[in-house]
Parts: C-alpha cells; structure tokens; sequence
C-alpha cells in the first residue's frame, strides 16, 4: 500500500548506494567486532536504553528501529513542546536528525550494507533526510497517541526484522564467497531500514502527522 503519484513524498527518506564491486572480505568476516567501538560511542550518544546491548538488539531483530526508542531521541520535550506551545525547536530536530542519521549509518555498516567505517558527522553513502515540520500545521494532540497508533507497523517490523537478520546471515556468507552483496538481499534490507525510519518520523520524532504506508519502497 504505497503513494500514488498524485502524492507528495513522505517527508522522510532514506537511500544506501549499492556497492557495485567487491567488498572487503576481511573486514566482513570481523564486522562484529569490528562494529564494537562504534556501537559503544552509540550507546554513549543515545542513552541507557541502548548502552552495552548492540548483540542483544541484533539478535532479537531489534537492531534497525532501535534508535526510535532510545534515550537519546527527544521525543517527550517535543511532544509536550507541541502540546503547550506549538513549537518544535530546531536544535532540537537538529539533534534528533543527526543521531538518527548517525545510527543509520552504524547499523548499515553492521548489517554489511557498506564497507566504509561509520563517520560520525559524514553522510557517506547512507543518504538520510527527514522535513523539518511546521509546528502549527502538527496536531497538537496526536503526540499523545501517536506511539499507539503506529502498533501494526511494530508488529510488521518485528517480522521484517527477524527476516532482515537472516538475508544479512545469507550476505555475509556470499560476500565472503563471491565478495558480492546480493542486490535481492540488499533492497529488502534497505527497505525494511527505510519502513522503520518513517515510522519513526511519524510516532517518536513526531515530524510528521501523516500516516506511514506499509512498503518497503519510497512513498
């Protein structure tokens, strides 16, 4: 169920370029451990919610919405800031946007879908962009209710993730065989990274009021 083209973007996106070459076999082999420094600068940025429990989270298929329910999102300010004021501060969608980018990037690098190391402020290859919203047109009471609304896109992604954790299984081997990430594999994960960001957008960066679709592509 996606846009029609008589609809307007989702005003949040995402893209991953696709490596069309051979990865690094070597660094693949060791991204777990590799992964490690960087997840704990993570979970420094974003709070005890996700502090000392990347392994967990990527086991339990966890990993790719893990940011939207960290303690580094400021997601209660924002909503009692829409609620009272009607006013959504800039640095702190700023602050928002860029550890959201930030954690995109390390979960790509960990799910294989990029070889170069996550950059702390770079862009790199992991394209990310979410509209900053005009706080007068948000209503200001669906912050509330928001978290709530969105519960058949948590179930979805439950399932999309565990999914995504075996195509990431299924890629690590055929890199370290063919040094090629399969495009197949490579859109699906992408895709299910990109339903997670603009469900984020919608219920716990509170950016935007219109409803997620349910597909993996851009809407």
């Amino acid at each position: 169920m996606g846009a029609t083209t008589s609809d307007p973007p989702f005003p949040a996106w995402l893209e991953v370029e696709y490596p069309d070459r051979d990865l690094d076999r070597l660094s693949t082999l060791f991204r777990p451990i590799a992964f490690i420094p960087i997840a704990i600068l993570l979970g420094l940025l974003s709070g005890p919610a996700t502090l000392g429990r990347p392994h967990e989270a990527a086991e339990s298929g966890r990993a790719i919405v893990l940011v939207y329910g960290s303690g580094g999102i400021l997601m209660l300010p924002a909503a009692l800031m829409l609620l009272f004021r009607r006013k959504y501060p800039r640095w702190w969608f700023d602050w928002n946007l860029q550890l959201t980018r930030f954690s995109t990037r390390c979960l790509a690098y960990l799910a294989l879908l990029r070889d170069e190391y996550p950059s702390t402020d770079e862009e790199q290859a992991v394209r990310l962009d979410i509209e900053y919203p005009d706080a007068m047109e948000l209503d200001r009471w669906l912050p509330l209710v928001k978290w709530l609304l969105a519960l058949p896109h948590y179930l979805i992604l439950c399932l999309l993730s565990i999914v995504s954790v075996f195509c990431v299984i299924g890629a690590w081997f055929a890199i370290l065989f063919t040094g090629r990430y399969p495009r197949g594999l490579f859109d699906f994960v992408v895709g299910v990274f990109r339903w997670a960001l603009r469900v984020g957008a919608y219920a716990f960066l509170l950016t935007t009021d219109r409803y997620p679709p349910f597909t993996l592509q851009d809407a």
